[in-house]
């Protein structure tokens, strides 16, 4: 028997010959051949052999195809010079009606049957080890000594025929400071799966214990280390289960062939294009990739919405970068709640003002278009002209459909959670992201107060409860948009508040959210999240992190996204609606704002195609 040291540095063939002749005392083949590619393999009857080839290209992320055999072909040419698919794989394995009936060192005995079969070699990520070991990366299996840990996870694949399973991921323990590395590592060797579908925490995929493998083996984490999961080939494995083909063969998950391909002929993105990773929850654990030129352009975004046309000193509230990863956590959102309402006109009837609605509905407009569950909250007293203004945004076309209107009232301490979650249950969120633009904030004695310094309790539903419950759920994230520091979420920015806004110690919001974004109107701030969704949406980098690299891209939509977009022409309609029924503006100054010479908004609405 030959031992493990030196395989990492022969060449494939060598080693093809080496598993051939069944010398070899080890149970996988991580880490040997360095620099070269490695395939599941997966053999089927002709019959099924072209449906097979569909579900590949459909989910090209755990099964990138890099060939595809003959009936009866047991060589492969464009990848090795001298293989058989027989005798090259350290150990397959034998399915018969979807169940494994055993495990072979070699497929000979069934030579005359694999006439009949078709050979798919699909890529590993193997192949991308010595590329992170190259960026100084660790490989941990491989320092441990082990098969790397796959798992089943609970997102479907697309189906074709009878070609149906979830997705299937290997997990590599991946120093926090190297998760950008990482990504950027394996994002070109797309015939190796490519960058990560998922890093943080595991139950995200439905993996509830990193201990308990499916397939490979347990890989210890170390101090600092996060979980970071690449789709995986064995996927190939499971949608063999599940069609029950009378006979199949693959190879055992870690025992891979080994090819004569070296992973030198990538293409490398430009730097606009590569891959950056934020991190957009603590609890649980979640990091996100867009590409830079997305990131850049909702950075642009926020530097445009930041002017400070009242000159309140707003410019000591913002954080840079609450945009890009407020719209990132709302793009992984599955339902989102939105509040809006602030009662500044105390002495009339209706006493809202008109900033908020707009930038909510425009908000609302683009998670419709995205299909994501989108509701809104809002006062009981304010329930009917909320209604009337709803009605009115999809008579205009800014709504595709009537967003559902809630209330909320506090009749005991469960009553928050009790609204967030089915039945009180914190492990079923009915929503994931709560934002709040321009609603009225609780300050720290329990009052709410406008921007002159006026209680304004008496007006305001106690609505701050559903975001201080949010924080003691998992999963469920928030993010306050405000232009004075009086917003609810605007928390999170109070000493700055007290220290530069006028009236700030006493109106300063004390509920935080997890995500701040501050503008000039706070209806800005509503239309730069509505943008960045887009921005998102369009980035092909997101777009594939965001299906875990299943099914096809989602571009096709675009021109319904584009169409959901706030607009000048939009915000108009709305403003004159919302003053037939009443609803005084609270910032008059800012509409008259002018930019070289032009109208602010329609300024701003030629920046924003721009950044588009």
């Amino acid at each position: 028997m030959i031992l493990t040291g030196g395989l990492k540095s022969l060449l494939p063939h060598v080693l093809r010959r080496i598993i051939r002749c069944n010398r070899l005392s080890i149970s996988n083949t991580s880490g040997m051949a360095e620099g070269y590619k490695q395939a599941n393999v997966v053999i089927l009857h002709k019959s099924l052999a072209d449906d097979f080839e569909k579900f590949c290209h459909a989910n090209d992320g755990p099964l990138p195809l890099l060939y595809r055999s003959k009936p009866g072909d047991w060589k492969c040419p464009s990848l090795s010079s001298d293989s058989d698919i027989r005798t090259d794989c350290l150990q397959y394995q034998v399915y018969e009606h979807g169940a494994c009936t055993g495990s072979l060192k070699s497929l000979k005995e069934y030579s005359e049957r694999l006439k009949d079969m078709v050979t798919f070699y699909l890529g590993c990520s193997f192949s991308f080890e010595k590329a992170v070991q190259n960026a100084g990366i660790p490989i941990r299996n491989v320092e441990q000594k082990c098969n790397v840990s796959m798992y089943k996870t609970a997102m479907p694949c697309y189906s074709i025929s009878t070609f149906c399973c979830n997705l299937v991921v290997t997990m590599r323990p991946i120093p926090e400071s190297k998760l950008e590395a990482a990504v950027l590592a394996t994002s070109e060797l797309k015939e190796a799966h490519g960058a990560p579908i998922h890093m943080g925490d595991p139950g995200l995929l439905g993996i509830q214990d990193l201990s308990k493998t499916d397939y490979g083996d347990p890989v210890h984490l170390h101090p600092g280390d996060i979980p970071v999961f690449w789709a995986c080939g064995v996927t190939g494995i499971e949608a063999v289960i599940n069609c029950r083909a009378a006979l199949a063969f693959t190879h055992s998950p870690g025992c891979m062939f080994i090819t004569d391909l070296k992973n030198d002929n990538v293409t490398l993105r430009s730097s606009r294009e590569a891959p950056e990773v934020h991190c957009i929850s603590q609890d649980p654990l979640h990091y996100s990739i867009v590409s830079a030129e997305a990131a850049r352009k909702i950075k642009a975004l926020e530097t445009l919405i930041g002017i400070d046309p009242g000159d309140r000193g707003i410019v000591h509230l913002q954080q840079q970068g609450e945009l890009l990863k407020a719209s990132l956590a709302i793009s992984h959102a599955r339902s989102v709640l939105i509040t809006t309402g602030f009662p500044t006109h105390f002495t009339y009837e209706p006493p809202e003002e008109n900033d908020g609605p707009p930038g909510a509905l425009a908000i609302a407009a683009v998670l419709q278009a995205l299909e994501k569950g989108v509701a809104i909250v809002t006062d009981q007293r304010a329930m009917d002209l909320n209604k009337k203004i709803i009605e009115e945004a999809v008579q205009l076309g800014i709504l595709k459909k009537p967003v559902p209107l809630l209330s909320y009232q506090k009749e005991n301490a469960d009553s928050a959670i009790l609204f967030l979650c089915e039945n009180g249950n914190p492990g079923k969120p009915r929503f994931d992201h709560l934002i709040a633009i321009e609603r009225a904030g609780m300050a720290a004695d329990g009052n709410y107060y406008n921007a002159r310094k006026v209680n304004i309790k008496h007006l305001v539903d106690p609505i701050d409860e559903l975001f201080l419950a949010a924080q003691s759920i998992p999963g469920v994230s928030t993010t306050g948009v405000g232009d004075g520091g009086n917003e609810l979420g605007m928390g999170k920015v109070k000493d700055a508040v007290k220290k530069h806004i006028k009236n700030g110690d006493a109106i300063a919001c004390d509920v935080e959210a997890d995500f701040t974004v501050v503008a000039g109107v706070s209806n800005w701030g509503g239309y730069a999240i509505a943008c960045a969704l887009y921005v998102l949406s369009t980035c092909e980098v997101h777009d594939r992190y965001l299906r875990k690299a299943v099914g096809f891209p989602r571009l096709s939509k675009k021109a319904v996204w584009l169409s959901a977009l706030p607009s000048v022409a939009k915000e108009e309609k709305l403003l004159k609606t919302l003053a037939w029924h009443g609803v005084r503006s609270g910032k008059t100054a800012s509409l008259e704002m002018e930019v070289d010479g032009l109208p602010f908004y329609n300024t701003h609405s030629h920046m924003i195609e721009e950044l588009l």
